[in-house]
């Protein structure tokens, strides 16, 4: 049902010696980034603030979800042990005080790739005490010991997106994925450390109710989640699924009020607003610093 885009959907293209750095830098050091495999339209402002989400663990997905423009396929097992001190280069010399890793799904590795989440968060660490990590990462098929080599490793937040809602997970995600299983491995996440902050995302526009998606945010609450990102799919190329619906601005602004009556500690809502979206790194940066309240 896709259909001419809204005048609040706009995208501005790459440019400015800010996003000529970040790309240069990522180059240098031969990283990939989520913004560009998964076709981000915010790549244009969040790389013009010297802010990149780092993905690790390759390029190759093992697993095909019908939003994902991240390309899939049997990365063989195949681990670049380097990758680590290469990241962790990379946020120092591109200045960063918040940075983002997340990855491909590595189903082919025994545990999921944690160990080299964990690597990458002791590099960076290593270089500087004063950047704040999180971590986008897969659900490790709810391994307790891969989800706590993560945890142990002491990230500043952790994310696992559980994408859409329940009725919809099954037409939106690869059927390896699952709905009860992402609320699964945020459940794990709290378990091992309650006081770690975990986050969560929720696309619209993919034919889901507001019902439903009140629903989810209820969900996520229950396994105690602190952080949500409500934004708007948009479809990557003609072989993933088709927008049901641009949802207005007014609507993302009315979810965030429920979100926060809810109790998240942020909610950052709006039709661009992604997981990994520049727009609640300041609060996210003022709230961790200040510790909890």
């Amino acid at each position: 049902m896709d259909f001419r885009k809204p005048s609040w959907i706009r995208v501005k293209l790459p440019s400015g010696w800010e996003y000529s750095k970040v790309n240069n830098i990522l180059r240098k050091y031969n990283l990939h980034t989520v913004c560009e495999e998964a076709l981000c339209p915010n790549i244009s402002d969040c790389w013009g603030h010297l802010t990149a989400t780092i993905m690790i663990l390759g390029d190759t997905c093992t697993r095909s979800c019908r939003f994902c423009a991240v390309k899939a396929g049997n990365p063989r097992g195949i681990v670049d042990l380097e990758e680590p001190r290469r990241v962790a280069d990379a946020v120092i010399e591109l200045g960063l005080r918040y940075v983002v890793l997340t990855s491909v799904t590595r189903d082919d590795l025994e545990d999921g790739g944690a160990s080299i989440y964990a690597e990458t968060i002791r590099e960076i660490r290593k270089r500087s005490k004063d950047v704040l990590i999180e971590v986008l990462i897969p659900d490790f098929n709810n391994s307790v010991k891969a989800l706590r080599t993560v945890v142990e490793a002491r990230p500043n937040v952790i994310g696992h997106n559980i994408e859409t809602v329940k009725r919809l997970t099954p037409l939106v995600r690869d059927g390896r994925a699952g709905y009860e299983k992402s609320l699964r491995t945020l459940a794990i996440i709290k378990e091992i450390d309650p006081e770690i902050y975990t986050k969560s995302s929720i696309m619209l526009g993919l034919g889901e109710t507001v019902d439903e998606v009140i629903e989810s945010m209820i969900d996520l609450r229950r396994v105690g989640v602190d952080f949500l990102t409500l934004g708007q799919y948009l479809r990557p190329t003609k072989k993933h699924l088709p927008v049901y619906e641009y949802v207005s601005p007014e609507k993302f602004e009315e979810l965030k009020k429920i979100g926060e009556s809810l109790g998240f500690l942020y909610v950052a809502s709006g039709p661009l607003v992604r997981s990994s979206y520049l727009a609640g790194e300041f609060y996210l940066r003022t709230l961790i610093n200040s510790g909890r309240s």
